[in-house]
């Protein structure tokens, strides 16, 4: 199991890409159970700071990835542990690669019916081989989940990508991890529109640079008011160095 810190009161796990991909792969070949994957950045963390419940999701699930760069920075300010960051939109696909070797299913649940469609249709040119093994749009009625939960169990499948948005997708996923036969469900978020190219990601210099927060700040000015939370992140944890400093 991956080392789990925490990071201002709030859990993350202390992976890179490879270690999180080889780690559920793992699982799938030999776990048993339904391994849940959440993502964690500074804007969930300081979230979760104020809403116990999210914080209650956030440490059910099996694997927590450092989403965003402010979690990878301040592990490193805090002497938590060196690791690089895991988005979950790379994380997705890259299961997706290793499933489509491995003869794994998978199914996509959530986004809007088009996007839904188009993202299968682009992992399957993407990935030769992979096979969905289903897939639902996101507009599913609280009544329809049971029938929903034994058409993703009749699939097949060993991997779910659930894109309801958080924090619903945490909820979702914690709610029926137990009913779920897949190994390994993951929360993705947006990542379907960014796969079926409805969305585009940064380019790769700011990908590079660890700036994708800051391009999508300049595509969308309106952001500003949402990110704010960047600066309150970064005061609480110089606000932590500096205190353990002083103890120590």
């Amino acid at each position: 199991m991956p080392a789990r810190i925490d990071i201002l009161g709030v859990p993350v796990d202390a992976v890179d890409m490879e270690q999180a991909v080889d780690f559920l792969i793992g699982h799938v070949a030999r776990g048993s159970g339904c391994a849940t994957v959440f993502a964690v950045n500074p804007e969930k963390i300081m979230r979760a700071r104020r809403d116990a419940g999210l914080r209650t999701l956030l440490a059910s699930a099996t694997l927590l990835i450092p989403d965003g760069i402010g979690a990878v920075l301040a592990a490193r300010f805090l002497g938590l542990g060196r690791f690089g960051r895991v988005p979950g939109s790379e994380l997705m696909p890259n299961l997706c690669a290793r499933a489509a070797g491995r003869g794994y299913g998978v199914f996509l649940f959530g986004a809007r019916p088009e996007v839904n469609e188009e993202a299968a249709d682009a992992l399957q040119r993407r990935f030769p081989g992979l096979r969905i093994a289903g897939r639902q749009h996101g507009y599913v009625e609280d009544a329809d989940m049971p029938a929903l939960i034994e058409r993703i169990n009749a699939s097949g499948a060993e991997i779910l990508f659930v894109a309801l948005g958080s924090p619903r997708q945490e909820a979702w996923m914690h709610a029926n991890a137990p009913r779920l036969r897949v190994k390994v469900a993951q929360g993705v978020g947006g990542t379907f529109d960014v796969i079926a190219g409805r969305v585009q990601r940064a380019p790769p210099l700011f990908l590079a640079l660890n700036l994708e927060w800051f391009y999508r700040l300049l595509c969308e000015p309106s952001r500003i008011w949402r990110q704010r939370v960047l600066v309150t992140f970064a005061g609480c944890v110089l606000a932590q160095l500096f205190s353990r400093r002083r103890a120590g």
